[in-house]
C-alpha cells in the first residue's frame, strides 16, 4: 500500500487508506484519511467493492487477494512491480503510469 499511496499522493490532493488493523498509526505518511477496520485481509473486499480502479504493487497473498476480488467485481486492476502475472491485470512500468492509467480508466 505504501508505494501506491505515495504515487496517488503525488497525483492528487487527498489519499485514503483502508487499514487492516486497529490503529491509525499503521498508515504510512502519504495517507490523509485513515479508515481503521480491524478486518485484516477481509478489508480487501471493501477496497475492491468501493474502488473504481485498483493499483496493486509489489505482491503478497494479500495483494493477490485484492487483485482477485477486483477482477471478480469487474474493476480495472493495474499492476506495478508485481512479482507474478495475473490475467486481466494491466501492467504499468512506473507508479506514475499506474496512477495515470487508473485515472484514464475511470474517466
Amino acid at each position: 500500500m505504501g508505494a501506491t499511496c505515495e504515487g496517488a499522493k503525488a497525483s492528487c490532493d487527498l489519499t485514503i487508506g483502508i487499514l487492516p488493523g486497529e490503529s491509525p498509526a499503521e498508515a504510512n505518511a502519504s495517507v490523509d484519511l485513515k479508515i481503521v477496520t480491524g478486518l485484516l485481509d477481509a478489508r480487501n473486499v471493501i477496497i475492491a467493492r468501493t474502488a473504481e480502479a485498483l493499483i496493486a504493487s509489489d505482491g503478497s497473498h494479500g495483494t493477490l487477494s485484492a487483485i482477485a476480488f477486483g477482477l471478480k467485481f469487474g474493476k480495472i486492476v493495474i499492476g506495478f512491480h508485481l512479482e507474478f502475472a495475473v490475467p486481466g491485470v494491466i501492467s504499468a512500468a512506473t507508479l506514475a503510469e499506474a496512477v495515470q492509467l487508473a485515472f484514464q480508466a475511470i474517466g
